[in-house]
């Protein structure tokens, strides 16, 4: 039977058929290489399909090639049967119309129809698809072979390497950005703490320290009755012990470790001493994450941070690591209001002492904090002098003015809104 003598309705249908099949083809291949490789990996370990489409991603030339071979050769024939049936039913006037409607529909239903949906449902077009080109690269692996060993050569020749697909780390910022993204799927805490937790790779101890003029301690210079008013009264569980001055450290004190000893009235001196643990340092620069590993190893929850001349800088504490992950839990209500207090004009009192980078957090700022830790510190650096009250700065778009300083530096300072640009 002569092709000429086939009835136009089955040739239609050929050709309706070949246009499903050319809309597979083009849709699966978007489908796959949509897919999010890192989810892909979580559901490969329940699912086959999944597992199947890893492994076709893993040699994406032999893929792409399969893809192509099957779409080119069905729009091929629709290319020939189309020709066909304008040439019977208008002449060489028929060819040329099935020609522009052809290209037309091509376009959107083998092309951009399927491409756009498949790119909306990736998974569940790519998944399925994956159990037939599993076959489809099994029964036509000679010809994609010999096309990719040819294709390949000239992807060599601009210096890339086709066979270099592994699968790429997420940056930093990236990260950050997934978890963004991740809208509703995480619950806002938990969104708040995750990024919290990327960014303390980026963060040092130096960053969140208690500056070395705050550390509270005890001399063991000191009278031995003043010292024992000191401990009754300390509002800490532990405390730095010293002798003379800072840079001589002589460990930490548990305080409660000291209660048996004022239960049993044999708080003294020698037993005092004896109760005082090695002092536990760590250099400036550490980051957060490593220092947090570091406290672990070492057991310890506090950690004097020297410079690189051996003099303390500052305490931290796992305590205020911990805060940095989950917010401030701190049992002192009072401290925020004694670090930074919004007025109604939308005006900032702000302790000198207090952190840049907390403060950017709590009020939303962008006050740079590549040199200087502390707003006096801040302040100081921009100034070129010793701060006084009454002195007005503009730092970033801020007008802050200084309110109160104490011993060379600034006690208490006003931070009004920024201004419009």
């Amino acid at each position: 039977m002569s092709i000429t003598n086939i009835p136009i309705g089955w040739l239609f249908f050929v050709l309706l058929m070949l246009f499903f099949m050319s809309a597979f083809f083009s849709g699966t291949e978007t489908a796959l290489m949509a897919l999010n490789r890192y989810k892909l990996k979580h559901l490969a370990r329940k699912n086959r399909g999944a597992k199947l489409a890893m492994q076709l991603l893993e040699k994406p030339d032999r893929l792409i090639g399969v893809i192509l071979i099957g779409n080119n050769l069905v729009n091929i024939l629709i290319t020939q049967l189309a020709t066909l049936i304008g040439l019977r039913l208008g002449g060489n006037t028929g060819v040329a119309i099935a020609t522009g409607a052809l290209t037309l529909m091509l376009l959107v239903f083998a092309e951009v129809t399927p491409k756009t949906i498949a790119a909306l449902k990736a998974e569940k077009i790519a998944l399925p698809a994956s159990y037939i080109y599993i076959h489809l690269l099994k029964i036509a692996y000679p010809l994609v072979w010999l096309i990719n060993l040819l294709a390949n050569s000239i992807v060599r020749l601009v210096g890339i390497d086709p066979h270099n697909n592994e699968l790429q780390s997420l940056s930093h910022e990236e990260l950050k950005s997934v978890v963004n993204e991740a809208g509703g799927l995480i619950p806002k805490n938990h969104q708040e703490m995750l990024l919290r937790v990327l960014d303390m790779e980026s963060t040092t101890v130096d960053d969140i320290m208690i500056p070395r003029p705050e550390i509270s301690g005890i001399d063991l210079n000191d009278d031995w009755n003043d010292i024992e008013e000191q401990i009754l009264r300390s509002n800490f569980t532990r405390m730095i012990v010293y002798r003379g001055g800072i840079n001589d450290v002589q460990g930490f004190l548990h305080l409660r470790s000291l209660l048996p000893l004022f239960h049993d009235d044999k708080m003294e001196r020698k037993h005092f001493e004896n109760a005082i643990v090695p002092a536990y340092f760590t250099p400036e620069g550490v980051p957060l994450t490593q220092q947090l590993i570091n406290f672990q190893e070492a057991k310890r929850r506090m950690a004097l941070v020297v410079d690189e001349y051996g003099d303390v800088q500052g305490l931290v504490t796992l305590e205020d690591i911990l805060e940095e992950i989950v917010g401030e839990f701190s049992t002192s209500p009072a401290n925020f209001d004694y670090e930074a207090r919004i007025h109604s004009d939308g005006s900032i009192w702000v302790d000198g002492a207090m952190h840049i980078r907390e403060l950017n957090r709590r009020f939303n700022m962008k006050l740079p904090t590549s040199r200087s830790k502390t707003i006096n510190g801040l302040v100081t650096e921009y100034l070129g002098q010793i701060p006084v009250p009454g002195v007005s700065i503009l730092i970033n778009g801020y007008p802050m003015e200084i309110r109160k300083t104490q011993n060379n530096v600034v006690k208490t300072l006003i931070i009004y809104p920024k201004l419009k640009q």
